[in-house]
């Protein structure tokens, strides 16, 4: 007859070797999972790459972007840019003035790089600026951002005075608001941030003149760095 403290280290092995199976048993169904989860992972990660549309850089032009000027001149002006930020509208402002001295060597492109972290109307800005471009006027909306910028960074909602630049530049209001909504419309801008982060863009405005990044954007600046990517360009 087994005696009391053989019972005890029979129940002691048999819990031991309880123990045992289980964690063989959970590793197993680790790398089970492992090898189920990595092939989904992968799949999921392949797909996320090649379904995003490619990236652009500075110095290339996409059917997209919106071009103020003749395309066929010489020099690239490439502004990655937010509607609400307050030195965009300084850059928007500088070179409109300087635009008729280079106009005639330079085209201007604009990109969305909406930093919504810091300023809350600038996706809707941005958005809206994209729904008047379907209309053909994305031009003109642009200009209208950033000259009212200080009215409408201050209102709580500023859809409604969006609403009045559309209408004042004769936009199908119903049409524009279902654009403000498409697919298309949140491509484009999501893009563009894509686009100028691959190009290093942290902050903005961010400038490139021939695909090289302007570190300032003063008035005497951008028409040196014009000038020379200009003689660069045609010698």
């Amino acid at each position: 007859m087994m005696d009391k403290r053989e019972a005890q280290r029979l129940r002691k092995q048999q819990k031991q070797q309880a123990a045992s199976q289980r964690a063989q048993t959970m590793r197993l169904l680790g790398r089970v999972g492992l090898y189920g989860v990595l092939p989904l992972l992968a799949a999921f990660a392949l797909y996320s790459f090649f379904s995003q549309p490619p990236t652009y850089s500075p110095v290339e032009l996409t059917d997209g972007d919106h071009i103020r000027g003749d395309r066929s001149n010489p020099v690239s002006i490439v502004v990655y840019a937010d509607f609400q930020c307050p030195a965009c509208a300084r850059e928007h402002e500088t070179v409109s003035r300087l635009w008729p001295r280079i106009q005639d060597k330079a085209f201007l492109v604009f990109r969305h790089y909406p930093i919504t972290i810091a300023h809350r109307h600038t996706w809707d800005a941005s958005r809206y600026a994209e729904a008047a471009a379907r209309q053909g006027r994305f031009w003109e909306m642009h200009d209208m951002l950033l000259l009212n910028q200080p009215l409408w960074s201050a209102l709580g909602d500023a859809g409604d005075e969006f609403d009045s630049y559309a209408l004042q530049l004769d936009l199908d209001l119903e049409r524009l608001h279902e654009d403000l909504e498409s697919d298309e419309v949140q491509d484009k801008i999501q893009n563009d941030q894509r686009s100028g982060r691959r190009s290093g863009v942290t902050s903005t405005p961010t400038l490139f003149i021939n695909g090289q990044r302007l570190p300032s954007f003063t008035a005497p600046r951008i028409l040196q760095a014009v000038d020379a990517a200009y003689t660069d360009a045609i010698n």
